[in-house]
């Protein structure tokens, strides 16, 4: 029931040692309090009048543990946040390193929920745990010796229950721990669900599919809402069983104490001490139990993530890199790669000098992007050796390299931004007259005209909504802006939009191409008569590479794919 793991973050140890010192405190004044109090009774009973030493003695002792219990929530609190701050950073250091691989393992919105929701949740279960774990663990103790000392066979009735109690409370636990992995495996699966109904919301309702997606979701949420109620189901019992049996423990040793005082074998006062220290021997164990169910789903969230902040990091290799040349050279020997669930990249071979535009064609699912994210250095790959600009490597994942990459997907992302700062992304220290020419350059003049605010004008999520051309226009207008960047690299940059806007766009992508080695994405057969070597993929397999000309005169897979796409226009 104790997660150890939780005990090996940095700066636990000293956390553990302030809180084992306050605790200890704790049950020395709960012991005061309960004598003062147990003085004062006795007193009232003998007819002796309230004694205003031992009820100051009462009062000062309580207070002074109220303020222990405010100061062990502020130590708990900055401890809690300082770790969740950290989490998060490693987490996020993590995603950013391990790039698209992990978050297809995980799932965008397991990922997401883990990332916002789940460090909340670490931060409460840590507070909670570190509290009541160390609290269970002294407290009892010095309580049992001072029932000891009052009356020693009392202290021998709490000694053997609390095990029993103990024992029953990890068989629950452990049936708790199952009930809740299941629930949050039910979370994550409806999270990647709401988040792919989100990002495709749009191509739901065109094709009238948005009421069969919900109930798909409805499915998700109504297999959560059981999952959750079956924690709850658990976690009512269990606290139900507790408090009956610490009740029916306390009640055992007050049935005793009441033998022991009509027979006259016990003092009033050492029975009063030990009534009211037996309810506070069995609180911190109580206040575990209670807490427990509540911080499952901080475990687990805690546990996820660990798994992740575990996994080896990618090699990152220091190879110091000029900026691409007219003669530079790229050569790839019998690279290769396979994501943990989904496609692979079977072992090829490529030769690439100077500024080229280099073409990758293929179906949908014939591995582009992923190998577009292996030349990126945003994979790994299993094998294959690598040769960059007369340097041996396994892999691309190079600052060097990497920073001198421009990056077009599909979809590009349109920050939650200014338009100057959304163009001037690669480029932050241009002026608002070169942004202009930028967006003049790819035909967003009058568009700019109309904004209220002009280049101040909020634009992404939330703010002024723009079109797949127009996200399109901004990516390219971004890339015009950063004449430094050499290497450029296209994923399907076309693909959702209409053939006028896509023709209208390549006119003026293809300047941007002059000078640069360009690795170029797609499905749109076009496009490769610009290219100067093609790339042809099929399942994951470089099938066929050469020149337009050369490879339609082998008359292979690439003539296939004209032959199967003649409906295209400007093939």
């Amino acid at each position: 029931m104790i997660d150890r793991d939780l005990f090996q973050l940095p700066g636990s140890g000293a956390i553990v040692k302030r809180l084992v010192g306050i605790k200890i405190l704790q049950a020395v004044f709960i012991i005061a309090q309960a004598a003062f109090l147990a003085g004062t009774l006795f007193m009232l009973w003998q007819g002796k009048g309230l004694r205003w030493l031992l009820l100051a003695g009462f009062i000062a002792s309580y207070t002074l543990r109220q303020l222990l219990l405010w100061l062990e929530k502020r130590i708990l609190d900055s401890f809690a946040e300082q770790t969740a701050v950290d989490l998060r950073a490693r987490l996020l250091s993590k995603l950013y390193d391990q790039g698209p691989a992990l978050v297809q393992e995980n799932g965008t919105g397991s990922t997401v929920a883990m990332a916002l929701d789940g460090i909340d949740e670490v931060n409460q279960y840590v507070k909670l745990t570190f509290d009541k774990t160390i609290g269970m663990m002294s407290v009892p103790v010095l309580i049992l010796i001072a029932v000891g000392i009052f009356d020693w066979r009392s202290a021998v009735i709490l000694l053997v229950t609390y095990p029993l109690i103990i024992l029953f409370m990890i068989i629950l636990g452990k049936a708790a721990k199952a009930k809740a992995e299941q629930q949050y495996g039910s979370f994550q699966h409806l999270s990647n669900n709401f988040i792919d109904s989100l990002r495709g919301i749009d191509t739901l309702k065109y094709l009238g599919l948005s009421k069969r997606y919900s109930k798909s979701i409805f499915t998700a949420s109504e297999h959560f809402r059981k999952r959750t109620m079956a924690v709850l189901k658990v976690a009512m019992l269990s606290t139900f069983a507790l408090d009956f049996f610490t009740t029916l423990s306390i009640a055992v040793v007050a049935v005793y104490l009441g033998f022991d005082l009509l027979n006259g074998r016990m003092a009033l006062l050492n029975a009063l001490a030990v009534l009211i220290l037996a309810p506070e021997y069995y609180l911190p164990m109580r206040r575990f139990a209670g807490d427990f169910h509540a911080t499952l789903n901080g475990r687990n969230s805690f546990h996820k993530m660990l798994t992740i902040l575990n996994q080896p990091a990618q090699p990152r290799i220091e190879a110091p890199l000029h900026s691409w040349g007219s003669t530079d050279e790229l050569s790839i020997d019998s690279m290769a790669f396979q994501y943990p669930k989904g496609t692979s990249i079977k072992p090829f071979s490529l030769q690439i000098k100077g500024w080229q535009k280099v073409g990758i064609i293929g179906m949908s699912g014939a591995g582009k992007t992923t190998l577009i994210n292996l030349l990126s250095g945003f994979l790994t790959p299993k094998q294959g050796t690598i040769k960059i600009q007369g340097q041996t490597v396994t892999t691309l994942n190079l600052p060097d390299w990497q920073n001198q990459l421009l990056y077009l997907p599909q979809s590009p992302t349109i920050f939650t931004a200014t338009v100057r700062q959304n163009v001037a992304f690669y480029t932050p220290g241009v002026s608002d007259e070169q942004i202009r020419a930028a967006l003049a350059t790819v035909g967003m003049t009058d568009w700019l005209a109309k904004l209220p605010d002009g280049l101040a004008t909020m634009i992404g999520s939330g703010h002024r909504e723009l079109s797949g051309g127009q996200a399109q226009r901004i990516a390219l207008a971004r890339a015009l802006l950063d004449d430094k960047r050499r290497v450029m690299m296209f994923d399907e940059p076309t693909a959702h939009l209409d053939i006028e806007t896509e023709l209208e766009l390549k006119e003026r992508m293809l300047p941007l191409m002059d000078q640069r080695l360009v690795f170029f994405a797609t499905h749109r057969l076009h496009w490769m008569k610009e290219m100067d070597w093609i790339l042809v993929m099929d399942h994951g397999e470089l099938v066929e590479q050469g020149t337009y000309d050369e490879l339609l005169a082998k008359n292979g897979y690439f003539v296939s794919l004209i032959n199967g796409m003649r409906g295209e226009r400007h093939v």
